[in-house]
């Protein structure tokens, strides 16, 4: 490993552990365990909630509070119908891509552990080649070697059973980590990651912070509307990740342009506030970290605008990891990035003053 490098031995074990741990919506907590174990001995208490999300905090009687965020949810698939003849039908937990699903691998989550199965394909010699039908969410079916209803049922096997993929971390070309649903548990990793480092550097915050691991984003950032009535902050940085467009069949004129390796996104947004990210900027400037711009013209689509528009208003800002392959089994970013990601929000914390309103007026 690199001396210089961020991460140490122990941060990428957690890494692969907490990737490979399944965390469907709604299903998230063991991943949420792994995290909370990891993340004990940097903070000072927990927060957990109904639903599962889950914060670390430091310095909780701190009258002013600063969240820093990411969800640990990934898309999934639920059995939604069981034919006669022993055949899954599914529909979406969060944006599952029915394009990617033919003669992929599957867990089904039952009572009784997991049962595999495979998105089965009619083989090519067998189709329409003058009228071929694509992948779709009326034609995907999953196979557990099933043969009748009632022998998928013995399995353990019911409508509602929740189905994710197998697909486990690796690393690729020496710095690109690959794995389903980085999107968006790096995110959970790069805040924990901040953590360790104030923690390791003997860092003593001004104010509190709380360290959120959120639930449900993938289905309308559910988890954060929650949470950040429980907490009430007054500033939220929130990480998630983006598109790298450098990859084909992206607009970039539709899209904009980003690109792994070339360092955190900071958005333009409405939900974004304006001070708060200029603050983020001036710091990536000064502690010379590489970063990309986007710009975006509604809702960024991410926990951001749950914070921003909560408890009377936010201030909020949102650093994202760009990432090639989003909701694919093979989602890929560099590790610089992540390590950048890491560095600008520790940064950008120690910039921020006990009691800073962010507003236009002062």
């Amino acid at each position: 490993m690199d001396e210089n490098s961020l991460l140490n031995k122990s941060s990428l074990n957690f890494l692969e552990s907490y990737l490979n741990n399944a965390a469907p919506t709604g299903y998230e907590w063991e991943g949420q365990k792994l995290w909370m174990n990891y993340l004990k001995p940097y903070v000072d208490d927990f927060i957990t909630d109904t639903y599962g999300t889950a914060v670390g905090v430091i310095n909780p009687d701190a009258p002013f509070k600063v969240v820093i965020e990411g969800h640990a949810d990934e898309i999934s698939w639920y059995v939604n119908y069981i034919t006669e003849d022993g055949l899954i039908h599914v529909i979406r937990n969060g944006g599952s891509d029915h394009m990617i699903a033919a003669s992929k691998r599957v867990n089904i989550h039952t009572k009784e552990g997991i049962v595999k199965g495979v998105f089965g394909w009619p083989a090519i010699h067998t189709r329409d080649k003058s009228n071929e039908e694509h992948p779709k969410l009326e034609n995907i079916t999953i196979d557990v070697g099933c043969t009748t209803k009632e022998e998928v049922e013995k399995l353990g096997v019911h409508v509602g059973c929740v189905i994710t993929y197998p697909d486990e971390f690796f690393i690729l070309n020496e710095n690109k980590f690959v794995c389903r649903a980085l999107d968006n548990r790096m995110g959970g990793f790069m805040i924990a990651e901040v953590a360790r480092l104030l923690k390791e550097n003997k860092i003593d915050l001004p104010f509190g912070l709380y360290i959120t691991n959120s639930v449900q984003e993938e289905i309308g950032l559910r988890g954060a509307e929650m949470i950040t009535q429980r907490i009430k902050p007054n500033v939220a940085i929130v990480t998630d990740v983006t598109h790298d467009t450098t990859t084909p069949m992206i607009d970039k004129k539709k899209e904009g342009e980003t690109k792994i390796g070339d360092g955190p996104v900071i958005s333009y947004a409405p939900a974004v506030q304006n001070k708060l990210r200029e603050l983020i900027i001036d710091t990536a400037t000064e502690k010379k970290i590489p970063f990309q711009r986007a710009a975006v013209s509604r809702a960024t689509g991410t926990d951001t605008d749950a914070f921003a528009y909560s408890n009377g208003g936010v201030a909020s800002a949102l650093i994202s990891l760009p990432l090639r392959y989003m909701h694919t089994t093979v989602e890929m970013v560099h590790r610089n990035d992540v390590e950048n990601v890491i560095k600008l929000i520790y940064e950008s914390l120690l910039k921020i003053k006990d009691g800073e309103t962010f507003s236009y007026f002062d």
